[in-house]
């Protein structure tokens, strides 16, 4: 296993809550941003006032036709400045919800510090990193829970940029790559096809250029065949040698170490709620 698995597969909560915490549902609709607005707009503002196909560009697997109507007229209602502000205001909330007692401590802070310079080593490695690029350029929070989940926030668009340059390298479409990881298993088909509002038609579409290509077997069920096992694999083997830039700053008895103080911490966002779809295993 790579040190960017090993990092990602351990503390991607301490990100990832911010997608299903009710904190920033509230807060996006307080301004004005019900549904996928409130996603596309608080995960681009990064970039500016980013139009719906720079949104659709980086984000990679969502159907256009949704992009487009939930950042329709967006930025005539919010600034992109009152966006992510709204959104470290939720990422707060949530996490002192969710960590309780752990704020504060050693171990916040280790995990902070740790996270905070892979994020700035991956910074020497700007090009074809869109998303993180324009991340990289926001102000670092002083308080270290907060700290912790804006360097969590870059790593994980670091990841995903390098994750779509291997997507693209396949020659897969954003909706394709959904039905691909669909069949491995891992999250429900019907999961990711709505929260990605691909129709039941468009779906089955994809599955059958799939099925043509050899990528998934024939038959109504979606299974991956070899070819697209191995495919997968390459994919996510990429992903991971994309990633490394930004652990090797911390080489492996710095990872580590940041697995063992940060996944206690991911342990509790999970514990309290904060991702619905996982438990603790």
């Amino acid at each position: 296993m790579t040190l960017g698995r090993k990092a990602w597969q351990a503390i991607e909560p301490l990100h990832s809550f911010i997608y299903f915490a009710p904190e920033a549902a509230e807060r996006f609709q307080a301004l004005g941003l019900e549904g996928g607005s409130g996603y596309f707009a608080s995960r681009s503002a990064a970039f500016g006032p980013a139009t719906a196909e720079t949104v659709i560009a980086t984000f990679f697997n969502f159907n256009p036709a949704f992009v487009r109507q939930s950042m329709a007229a967006v930025w005539t209602k919010v600034t992109p400045e009152q966006v992510l502000a709204a959104r470290l205001e939720a990422a707060d909330a949530a996490l002192r919800r969710g960590l309780g007692d752990l704020i504060g401590t050693d171990a916040i802070a280790e995990t902070a510090a740790l996270t905070r310079k892979a994020a700035e080593a991956a910074t020497e490695r700007l090009e074809g990193r869109p998303l993180f690029a324009a991340h990289a350029t926001l102000p670092w929070p002083t308080e270290p829970h907060l700290e912790l989940f804006h360097a969590q926030t870059l790593l994980r668009e670091f990841r995903g940029d390098g994750h779509i340059a291997a997507l693209v390298t396949a020659e897969l479409t954003g909706l394709e790559a959904l039905v691909v990881h669909a069949a491995t298993g891992y999250l429900a088909t019907k999961v990711l096809r709505n929260t990605r509002q691909w129709s039941d038609e468009q779906w089955a579409a994809a599955a059958d250029g799939l099925r043509e290509r050899g990528i998934l077997a024939p038959g109504e069920d979606e299974v991956l065949t070899e070819e697209g096992k191995a495919l997968r694999q390459r994919i996510e083997d990429q992903t991971d040698r994309l990633a490394e830039p930004a652990y090797e700053a911390l080489g492996e008895e710095g990872v580590n170490r940041l697995v063992e103080v940060g996944k206690p911490l991911s342990d509790a966002v999970i514990e309290a709620g904060l991702l619905p779809f996982l438990k603790k295993k």
